[in-house]
């Protein structure tokens, strides 16, 4: 094969030279590239800036130091965040001898007192960057630091220092730090706003997690409803054994009690918490943390609990005779379980700066150390308790094997059967098993035709629909199972519908909507979402359904062709990569009219698209949110969705709502 086929034309000599190279300094990264901090620049991303404050507060609880911590949502986005711990110093730095510590705190990245471990034996501090980033992506922050009887003051802005370290004057009665400070709408929108409810929500869980602190929260009158006071003093004794027996409420459960306990090494490894129930009818629910910080995606943390509890039944099942145990997964022990987790151990490897993930190897063998002999015990000290969790996993673990049968015959039959069984308008894929399988549902024959020849044979299957399909919210069941194209699709899945859907039947192990990348494609995507949400919630629940991101332009500059998902994705493209030069903009008016190269590069190649998972919240009063929510704009009364634009007129563009 020849190298002519990759040779690309010279770039001229002005393009790219010592000019092009750009050094940023001081907190300048972070304003340019917030997503590699926390995440984007979305409400999650807004709302971690408040966990990085509030976690510095918990470090100090931790460690010992702080016994109360005082969270206030004021009006205008304005968060302060108060602890009565030992306080930033404030003394020049030995490095930096014209700037006080403090002022290197906020300013430079990779600053703070918690690599060493000598400040801090535990915290969920590791990089150094964490206040500093809220520093830098906020309009203003003003710190103040009541320490050996004195009180002082820096202010900045957008990571910029404002002036000196301002000493206030004496303060007898207070010591701590306070951290006051509003995002940048530069940075998140002039529209996004810190919720109250999630705030409250972060500040409740956080005193759970340790005991001693007392966790103080306050909003403006404006920003309270019914679901967040005004004011609210939060302190559990219990720790997460309280927050599970709020959490499971009177649901009954496989045991009478909840597995929960404490164990703290002596040689400083580390402390573990944990707290597990069982309830009967439950979809389950789990919450991990790491030095006070949740992390949403586990880890090894969630590891070592999974074999403690696993290999517990295993061993229980052999003392009381029942072989069968020694089939059991960690899954059937896990699944539909309510369970909270809690671990602190020294320097923590976490898989981002957001800290979704813990990594830390020593975290598996030390929480199964510290949680297989309480659960031993938990088990055989009482008998009947623990028959009756054997009895209750070891009817998942039947179900689990039932399905699996089923699942591998109806495969089977539906592969030597497509044409068949299988809708006509379905190009189905070649393998046999779902395990790495995709139905792209897409709009269109037009675009149909484009995903068919873009796609990988293998792996891939398309089912084109006609347009607009039914608005299930408004319909009734009889006009929902007569229509063809909800009829394709269900059939396509092979998993059944509501009370008969059965998730371990679905044909593919991931369900893409692909439609166009405009008002007229969100729609439809919409209506397939309030579908899957209404008649297969437990396929949505367990991640199996996601959005495609196809492209609206390519931009074209010489043989640079990049492409873009929207308006703002197009501005920051001729921005970046262009550096605001001219460039050949083409807007794509479907998918179908992509050809199928460019359709397999932008949205259907893994290695280069990008996809975005629908998912439901595990837990109850959110999931009931959603399908409020869901009623009130989907449903059949209009007057909702006309009082629901009325509501969030001022928040929302309105000439971006589609009537």
């Amino acid at each position: 094969m020849s190298d002519d086929l990759f040779a690309s034309p010279p770039a001229p000599p002005t393009d790219y030279n010592a000019a092009s190279i750009e050094v940023l300094e001081g907190l300048e990264p972070v304003r340019r590239r917030p997503g590699m901090y926390i995440g984007g620049t979305d409400e999650r991303a807004l709302h971690h800036l408040a966990a990085e404050v509030l976690d510095n507060a918990m470090d100090e609880a931790v460690a010992g130091h702080a016994t109360r911590i005082e969270i206030t949502l004021g009006e205008g986005n304005r968060l302060t965040i108060v602890d009565n711990g030992r306080g930033m110093p404030v003394d020049p730095h030995p490095r930096f001898p014209d700037k006080s510590a403090l002022e290197v705190i906020l300013s430079m990245l990779h600053s703070g007192g918690k690599f060493s471990g000598k400040a801090y034996a535990t915290s969920g501090g590791l990089h150094g960057v964490g206040v500093s980033v809220v520093n830098a992506l906020s309009v203003e922050t003003v710190v103040e630091v009541a320490r050996d009887r004195q009180l002082y003051r820096q202010r900045f802005s957008q990571g910029q220092t404002l002036g000196p370290l301002e000493h206030l004057g004496s303060t007898p009665n207070r010591r701590g730090t306070s951290v006051s400070f509003t995002p940048d709408p530069e940075i998140f929108g002039p529209e996004m706003h810190f919720k109250p409810a999630r705030l409250y929500k972060l500040a409740r869980s956080k005193a759970y997690l340790f005991a001693g602190v007392e966790i103080r929260w306050r909003c403006a009158p404006g920003l309270a409803s019914d679901d967040v006071p005004a004011e609210a003093v939060f302190q559990f004794p219990g720790g997460l054994a309280d927050h599970l027996k709020e959490q499971v409420g009177a649901r009954e459960c496989a045991t009478a009690d909840f597995f929960a306990g404490t164990q703290e090494f002596a040689d400083g490894a580390g402390k573990v918490e944990w707290a597990v129930a069982w309830p009967l009818w439950s979809d389950g629910s789990y919450s991990w943390y790491c030095n006070t910080i949740p992390t949403p995606d586990g880890g090894t943390h969630e590891q070592g609990l999974r074999q403690a509890l696993v290999r517990g039944l295993r061993a229980f099942g052999d003392l009381v005779g029942q072989k069968k145990a020694k089939d059991l997964t960690p899954d059937d022990v896990m699944v539909g379980s309510e369970l909270m987790l809690s671990v602190f151990i020294r320097e923590p490897q976490f898989q981002s700066q957001t800290k979704d993930r813990l990594t830390s190897p020593e975290a598996a063998s030390l929480v199964e150390k510290a949680v297989r002999d309480h659960f031993d015990h938990y088990l055989s000290d009482r008998m009947d308790r623990g028959k009756a969790l054997l009895g209750y996993v070891l009817e998942r673990m039947d179900e689990r094997l039932k399905r699996k049968a089923e699942r591998e015959v109806k495969r089977k039959t539906a592969t030597s059967a497509r044409k068949l069984r299988l809708p006509g308008k379905l190009t189905d894929c070649a393998a046999d098993s779902p395990e790495g399988t995709e139905l792209f549902i897409v709009e269109g024959d037009s675009a149909g035709g484009s995903a068919k020849q873009a796609r990988d044979r293998k792996t891939q299957a398309i089912l084109p629909i006609r347009g607009k399909i039914l608005n299930v919210a408004s319909a009734t069941s009889a006009k929902i199972l007569a229509n063809q194209e909800i009829a394709d699709l269900i059939q396509a899945l092979g998993c059944g519908t509501r009370k008969d859907c059965l998730p371990d039947n679905l044909r593919y192990e991931r369900i893409v909507i692909m439609t166009d990348a405009d008002v007229d494609g969100a729609h439809i995507a919409t209506l397939l979402m309030t579908f899957f949400f209404q008649e297969m919630p437990e396929l949505v629940r367990r991640g199996h359904l996601y959005l495609a991101q196809p492209p609206l332009y390519r931009l074209t500059m010489g043989a640079k062709s990049l492409y873009a998902r929207d308006d703002a994705h197009r501005a920051e493209i001729e921005a970046t990569a262009f550096k605001g030069k001219k460039v050949d903009v083409a807007r794509f008016k479907g998918l179908g009219e992509m050809n199928p190269g460019q359709l397999r590069e932008t949205t259907m190649d893994p290695s280069t698209r990008s996809l975005i998972r629908i998912t439901l919240p595990q837990e109850y009063e959110e999931r009931a949110g959603v399908k409020d929510l869901v009623d009130r704009l989907m449903g059949n009364n209009p007057a909702h969705r006309f009082a629901f634009i009325q509501e969030n007129a001022a928040r929302l563009e309105a000439e971006e709502l589609d009537a």
